[in-house]
């Protein structure tokens, strides 16, 4: 055992993160028989950004009629980038898991025909249920252990390595096969519950070669209070819109398109629920809500009655699509042993180039962490050595105190904020156009030899760096991502490119840290076998 190392496990199946996507995945890959641990840079079942809010679901019954529309309205919204086999098996895997959840104990809401209404969840109490879950299926939980490489031999990865927030020690966890569901990059924008979401698992996938697609499908924004960082705003649909001069820019009705992003690159923009004009009303939208109350309550704000900034939060991939490629039925990468799940993959097969929003998103939360996690375990179950056994070494190469290229420390800060700088600007990544997107990677380019310096030795040092070294090779991957796609696609807008490009049906995949190459991948058109949802033999109850 490497002498820094002061916790050392040995499982079948490591899978990193806790939000939706790798507790489905741990208990998807436990159900299977396989030895499983999971570690988080945060708590499972409050880290993330599902566990503060409600969640909305790709809920449809086994309609053959309805799902059909569901799948080609999909193909058209997404760009037809998405393949219908994958849709039919995100629709028929989420349907079935929530059917589960129900099993388990969650409390469904009745709908006004007094049905139970399946299509959305609150994120608390289901990251509570589905840790539970996860611990009753005999997962070993690691919290506030972050992972910060990956470990490699010739016969692909074999586990991690990472730091005990709790007391600053080293751990290592071997495994035949590692998940990775460390969600996607928002650059620590500060949306709720997003901040621990900074493109880790992306550039350590990248390390052993792993390619990213659709990370052009990152121009994503959150319109929320300025003084708050809650992205559920589907309040704001009982709103009315002002400028600093209190003039009415919208009220009431469908708003144009951008509208949010071209008023504020104008200037400040202010919101008052004034739809909610009645002491009725007001009880109904809160309770709707009520976590998106609360900085106003703090604030001693009445939404209702008194006129609020509002502000475009930053999602990148989060709610983009973009991500790690898979290539398997079951979330497999071109690394033997490495799965993706959630947010950090690509999920451009079953949304294409549009947003998944909570619905898609959330759901392929669901599926894609089942399915890993069935793959994991049958990989790491098909071995024949314990993983403790293998000639691992350490593949992380950037951000790293053990791969310092330089004697200066990394100013971390200074870092991330430049890389903000470049990021979180409506009028650089909202409204792209080829030459400020060239400048800004040009200036992006210059951070990455910056965090390739010292690191400190405390486990937020070691984090922070890594963290910050992620946060730049995404952003570059994001930008070369943009300029290479001359069309208007989804949520990717080119200024000089306006319209959809038919020749471009194609996923841009980009590969490489140092130097980024790209190439393009055809859309199947053909119909394919769907591959059947995964069951587990017998069910537990909690």
């Amino acid at each position: 055992m490497t002498k820094w190392i002061t916790e050392q496990l040995t499982a079948d199946v490591l899978v990193i993160g806790g939000g939706p996507a790798g507790a489905w995945a741990a208990w998807s890959a436990a159900s299977h028989g396989a030895r499983t641990v999971l570690v988080d840079k945060g708590y499972l079942g409050t880290s993330g950004a599902t566990a503060p809010g409600g969640t909305g679901f790709l809920y449809i019954e086994p309609d053959e009629e309805k799902r059909q529309k569901a799948v080609s309205d999909r193909l058209r919204s997404g760009g037809y980038l998405s393949e219908s086999p994958w849709i039919y098996r995100l629709m028929e895997q989420a349907y079935l898991n929530i059917q589960l959840v129900e099993k388990w104990g969650y409390r469904f809401p009745l709908d006004e025909n007094g049905n139970l209404y399946k299509a959305h969840m609150q994120g608390p109490e289901y990251m509570e249920l589905m840790r539970r879950v996860v611990r009753k299926a005999g997962v070993t939980i690691l919290d506030q252990h972050p992972a910060l490489e990956l470990l490699v031999d010739e016969h692909g990865v074999g586990g991690a390595r990472g730091v005990n927030r709790l007391n600053g020690q080293s751990w290592e966890v071997r495994a035949h096969s590692v998940i990775i569901a460390t969600g996607g990059c928002a650059f620590l924008s500060k949306g709720l519950g997003c901040n621990v979401q900074t493109g880790d698992g992306q550039l350590m996938a990248a390390e052993l070669g792993v390619e990213m697609s659709g990370m052009e499908f990152s121009r994503q924004y959150a319109t929320t209070a300025a003084f708050g960082t809650i992205t559920r705003n589907r309040v704001l649909g009982f709103a009315s819109f002002y400028d600093q001069d209190g003039n009415i820019l919208h009220e009431g009705g469908p708003r144009e398109d951008h509208f949010f992003a071209k008023h504020l690159n104008r200037g400040p923009v202010y919101a008052q629920l004034t739809q909610g004009n009645t002491p009725e009303k007001q009880a109904i939208i809160r309770a709707s809500t009520p976590l998106w109350f609360v900085p106003f309550d703090r604030a001693g704000i009445d939404p209702f009655t008194q006129k609020f900034p509002i502000k475009m939060r930053y999602e990148g991939t989060i709610r983009g699509t973009g991500g790690i490629r898979i290539v398997g039925d079951y979330c497999s990468t071109t690394v033997q042993g490495l799965f993706a799940a959630g947010d950090a993959a690509s999920r451009e097969k079953t949304a294409g180039a549009r947003s998944g929003g909570g619905a898609y998103n959330a759901s392929w939360a669901i599926a894609s962490g089942t399915w890993s996690g069935k793959g994991a375990a049958d990989h790491a179950l098909a071995q024949s050595i314990d993983a403790k056994h293998r000639n691992l070494q350490p593949a992380g190469r950037y951000g790293l105190q053990h791969t310092a290229a330089s004697a200066e420390f990394t100013p971390i800060r200074d870092v991330v904020q430049a890389v903000q700088a470049e990021m979180f600007p409506l009028s650089i990544n909202y409204f792209r156009s080829e030459s400020i997107i060239a400048a800004s990677l040009e200036r992006l380019h210059k951070q990455f030899p910056i965090v390739q310096g010292r690191v400190g030795d405390t486990a937020t040092e070691r984090v922070q760096a890594r963290e910050a070294a992620a946060m730049v090779v995404n952003a570059r991957w994001m930008y070369s991502a943009a300029l290479l796609r001359k069309e208007t696609r989804g949520i990717h807008t080119m200024l000089e490119y306006p319209e959809l490009n038919e020749s471009l049906n194609r996923r841009l995949l980009l590969s490489g840290i140092d130097q980024i190459a790209h190439h393009w991948e055809s859309v199947p058109t053909e119909q394919s076998v769907i591959t059947p949802p995964v069951y587990v033999k017998e069910q537990q109850t909690v």
